[in-house]
Order: C-alpha cells, then structure tokens, then sequence
C-alpha cells in the first residue's frame, strides 16, 4: 500500500498540463483548504478533486471488474476492514464537498479513469466553471 500515490499521480499531472496549455493557473494540494483538493483556485473558488476509482469507491470501477458490490472485491480475511475503510473514504468526501460549498466553493470532482478516458471533457467542464462565458466554446486546444 505504500507504493500507492496520494498525490501526483498520472491522471492529476495531465489534468494540470492541460489546464495550464490553457492559460489557468492554480495552486496544487494547498493544506489550508479543506480536503486539500488536488487542484485549487482561491481567486475563482474552485476547488478540484481526482479520485482513484479504487480508493473513493467508484461503483464503475468494480464493475468494470466483474463485481457486483464493493463488498464482493474482498475475499481475505481482513475484509470487513478494507471495505470500512473505502466507506470511511466514501463519506469523507461527502463531507468534504458539503464543507467546501457551504464555503462558497465549487467543488469538482472527477474519477481518474474519467480523466484518462476524456481529458478534453474533464477540461472543459472546468474551464467552464473556471469562466462561465466560456460555456460553448472549443476549448479542446489552445
């Protein structure tokens, strides 16, 4: 478990590529906001999460894999822990969401294969929230 990354993982580096190839800037696991959001903009308040499937409990994920439950992932006998543990993950960032709209923030929150899958779309839907003008408009590239 220790090889497994909190931070900078390849779905989150090539987010922040392709926002900053489109002109947004931003700060990276700020610790003062709540949840420390992988990407942050105070000025816009928004606040944007990549989630591992695995780890925040992405029912696609588990599916994808042939499982029809969370629970039906585990069979070790440490089972009862690992699946406490995704739900722990689950509901922390339910109320790390909550918190951080109650703030006025805009909370974004993608899964990893998402990302993987449809950069573009990712971008967009932020560089939409990011400029609500931008609504519409090509942002597939700079």
């Amino acid at each position: 478990m220790a090889a497994v990354k909190g931070r900078d993982t390849a779905p989150e580096l090539a987010l922040r590529g392709a926002l900053h190839r489109h002109g947004l800037r931003f700060r990276v696991h700020p610790g003062q906001v709540v949840g420390k959001p992988d990407i942050v903009n105070r000025s816009k308040r928004v606040a944007i999460f990549v989630d591992g499937d695995f780890w925040h409990g992405n029912p696609d994920d588990w599916e994808r894999r042939g499982f029809d439950s969370m629970e039906a992932q585990f069979r070790s006998a440490n089972r009862e822990r690992w699946v406490a543990k995704l739900r722990r993950n689950v509901e922390r960032d339910r109320q790390v969401t909550s918190q951080l709209e109650a703030e006025g923030w805009t909370v974004l929150r993608f899964w990893a294969s998402e990302v993987r899958d449809n950069l573009d779309a990712v971008v967009e839907r932020i560089v939409a929230s990011w400029d609500p003008e931008s609504r519409g408009r090509d942002v597939a590239g700079p």
